[in-house]
């Protein structure tokens, strides 16, 4: 905190908005959400209603966390569902790191992640998955990057948060707000997670001023390699997709690229959904490049990485490995079982959407059944 508040941006922030506790959340999901979270909850609600008192036109919240760890995932998920109570109508919006195989920070991730699944699937309108290892493999492959820093696999991160919120901040021929972005990407409310492409994709250090065109950015945003989750579209179907152009160009250009994109590509596209990629062009490109654009892609196959999350739970959780920091901290081991049914659920509903084709008779009836039949 004290290195933010003493950095470039430390002017950015009110001084009185910096939030801590004097002890970390210690990698534990339910330090995070029921103890140590729960404790510094209310401090932070009133700082939101400060800030939301002050919008002449509130329209949602957005969030960055991660849901490996204790603090991003079980605090992160707490204040979620705390905004969700008091501001029930406005999109809340969050940026989650998911954790991947190969980069783990810990071992008990796959608890902390489901766990925070089981609240995002209820709580948050939109969620952008994020993870270590596609961040990685882009700064490897796409940037030929020796030794990626933070700073690299944040500079990736911050481009898809400027990306997705720049209609937001600025004018744009086809504006979209959250609640359009919302409205327009989620076909059934727990299937609100997405992927993240970005183009044209450049080191931090060298932010070079090719000329790029429409085509060559649509090419590579929505190129398998450019996903900021270790999930590979290709093994899915989108549901939904929507296209961020940024820079001076003709919405014609943009509407022709986006025909032949859902031509060329049509069997990655559910065919139940016409016409399900939209895009929209915002006047301003971002500082050093003329023009550059964002993917956002809500596709079946995020099962992937879901299904990941599941199998590693599922191995620590029969043999109750690790449990005792969780209950020990005040929760029930039923919390857990729910969380992974939640998480199995979720998974089954996407292959189920990712099979169905448009010809089906009465295909509602038979999803609500099984998707909602604990509940």
């Amino acid at each position: 905190m004290d290195s933010i508040r003493s950095g470039v941006y430390g002017s950015l922030f009110r001084p009185d908005n910096f939030i801590f506790g004097q002890s970390g959340a210690g990698n534990n999901w339910a330090k995070g959400h029921y103890t140590e979270g729960a404790e510094l909850v209310d401090s932070i609600m009133e700082c939101v209603r400060k800030e939301a008192e002050g919008c002449d036109m509130l329209q949602g919240f957005q969030a960055t966390h991660s849901m490996g760890g204790g603090t991003g995932s079980g605090m992160g998920t707490l204040l979620v569902s705390k905004i969700k109570e008091e501001y029930p109508d406005r999109i809340i919006s969050t940026y989650s790191v998911i954790p991947s195989p190969k980069v783990s920070d810990t071992v008990v991730e796959p608890y902390n992640a489901t766990l925070s699944i089981h609240q995002l699937v209820e709580n948050a309108d939109q969620c952008y998955a994020l993870d270590n290892e596609a961040l990685y493999d882009i700064c490897f492959k796409t940037l030929k990057l020796a030794n990626p820093t933070y700073s690299d696999l944040n500079h990736l991160i911050a481009n898809a948060i400027t990306g997705t919120t720049c209609s937001l901040r600025f004018p744009g021929q086809l504006n979209c707000d959250l609640r359009k972005l919302a409205v327009n990407m989620v076909p059934f409310p727990r299937l609100h997670f997405f992927l993240v492409g970005f183009a044209p994709l450049t080191a931090f250090s060298s932010q070079g001023f090719r000329v790029l065109t429409v085509p060559e950015l649509t090419q590579q945003a929505f190129d398998a390699k450019n996903m900021m989750c270790a999930a590979d579209p290709r093994h899915g179907r989108y549901l939904t997709c929507a296209m961020m152009f940024r820079g001076a160009m003709s919405s014609e250009e943009v509407d022709n690229e986006m025909l032949q994109m859902v031509n060329k590509h049509s069997s990655y596209f559910v065919e139940w959904i016409p016409n399900n990629l939209k895009a929209s062009i915002c006047d301003i490109p971002p500082k050093g490049l003329k023009m550059s654009s964002v993917f956002i892609g809500n596709s079946t196959a995020i099962q992937e990485a879901w299904k990941r999350v599941a199998d590693q739970f599922t191995v620590m959780f029969r043999r109750k490995a690790f449990l005792h920091w969780y209950t020990g901290e005040g929760m029930d081991e039923m919390e857990f079982t729910e969380a992974e049914s939640n998480l199995n659920d979720l998974v089954s509903e996407y292959q189920q959407y990712q099979d169905a084709t448009a010809d089906e008779e009465d295909i509602s009836g038979d999803f609500d059944d099984e998707a909602y039949g604990e509940e």
